[in-house]
């Protein structure tokens, strides 16, 4: 699972990324403080299946806390985007060729509006967040456009003069982006219904109808949740109001990436007891806090965490996998034995699409288990269930196949 972190500069793009990881990125107030992108692991948290069979598990990857599992994601970090990127501006070009990979995308904005279009410092609610989102439709669509435009007319006179498919050879050609052949199929299909897209001549598609292949396909290939940082600024919460009315048909979370940061580093430290994405914490050694850390924890309390019952940082990266993506956790195991050969407890879960069946799951574990499928077991119903039998978040599944 690759989540891109995405937003204009100085938004809370980076502080966000080490919030969420705990990488040393640097961080200031000033645009362009990232040029390389940042690369660490992040985590998906969700309720442990190991509580319902009385056990704690011994994750190999991530982590398990108060039967909490968190779930490796590799998170990307990279440098600010400005209006114009993908014509280069403000090494554009470079910055969004980083995200190609990524199954998701997080855009950071500044909600409380104290950062103009250029990544540079104004009063705070001057500047219109709303236009953050909008501007960066415009450059991901437009750098999707770039790279379907791209010796488009010798490309389509080929497909047609050597009777290829189309979707097949589009689906080939931008497949660095994720765009599959049945991606395209579907888009041309609808656009040859709702705007009479002639299928038959790709040669003769305007540059508007080629516009509304690369939105179709960047939205299915790049899906974007919004955060909503700096929330517990004064006046950010009417923007944040403002923005969910303007944008429905978005996620958007409203967080503190700064506050999670600093409860993330006190935990670290063992100056409190907070477990990310929890509606509360508690300070284990006050002792070792000083005025001005007492001072900052009391208001990351009362105006961040109490009043919207997280920082939110957690809940983007939990909406983006299970919500926007619908993917679901899936854990090995056995009706008889829950541990491997070492004796660990529930060791794996692994990252599943929607849709994804027992057969599917086989081959994740292993390509034999998966051409040897006999049937698989859910462990917690202890029923047999046939290779079609559609998976659901956090089951724990048995495969049983030929040796």
């Amino acid at each position: 699972m690759f989540v891109g972190i995405v937003g204009k500069p100085s938004c809370g793009k980076s502080t966000f990324f080490k919030a969420a990881t705990l990488a040393n990125v640097a961080i200031a107030n000033y645009p362009f403080t990232t040029i390389k992108p940042n690369h660490a692991i992040g985590f998906l948290k969700i309720p442990c299946v190991d509580v319902e069979f009385g056990k704690q598990c011994n994750p190999r990857e991530g982590y398990c806390t108060e039967h909490f599992r968190f779930i490796p994601l590799d998170l990307l970090d990279v440098a600010g985007l400005v209006p114009g990127a993908h014509t280069g501006l403000g090494m554009g070009n470079q910055f969004l060729d980083d995200l190609r990979q990524a199954d998701v995308l997080i855009h950071v904005i500044d909600i409380s509006g104290s950062v103009n279009e250029k990544g540079e410092p104004v009063p705070a609610l001057s500047y219109d967040p709303i236009k953050d989102i909008e501007f960066l439709e415009v450059e991901l669509d437009m750098w999707y456009l770039g790279i379907l435009k791209k010796g488009w007319e010798k490309f389509a006179r080929a497909v047609m003069q050597e009777r290829g498919n189309i979707a097949r050879a589009l689906g080939k050609q931008l497949s660095g982006l994720k765009v599959t052949e049945e991606m395209v199929e579907e888009v041309i299909e609808e656009l040859a219904k709702n705007h009479g897209l002639d299928v038959e001549r790709p040669v003769d598609w305007s540059e508007t109808e080629l516009l509304l292949i690369a939105v179709a396909l960047r939205k299915r290939t790049k899906p974007m949740i919004i955060a909503a940082n700096k929330i517990d600024i004064p006046g950010a919460e009417e923007n944040y109001r403002r923005l969910k009315e303007k944008f429905p048909d978005y996620i958007t979370v409203p967080c503190s990436a700064e506050s999670e940061l600093a409860l993330r580093e006190a935990a670290k430290k063992e100056l409190i007891s907070y477990i990310p994405g929890n509606s509360a914490f508690q300070i284990k050694n006050e002792a070792g806090l000083s005025a001005a850390q007492k001072q900052a924890l009391e208001f990351i309390s009362k105006n961040v965490v109490k009043k919207f019952k997280t920082t939110g940082v957690q809940d983007v990266l939990n909406n983006a996998v299970l919500e926007l993506l619908g993917y679901m956790a899936i854990y090995p195991g056995g009706v008889n034995k829950l541990t491997d050969q070492h004796g660990n407890t529930l060791p794996d879960c692994f990252l599943m699409p929607p849709g994804s069946t027992a057969l599917d799951f086989a081959y994740r574990l292993h390509t034999d288990f998966g051409k040897n499928f006999i049937r698989a077991i859910d462990v917690k119903t202890k029923k047999t269930v046939g290779k079609e039998h559609k998976l659901q978040h956090r089951d724990v599944v048995e495969i049983v196949a030929n040796r």
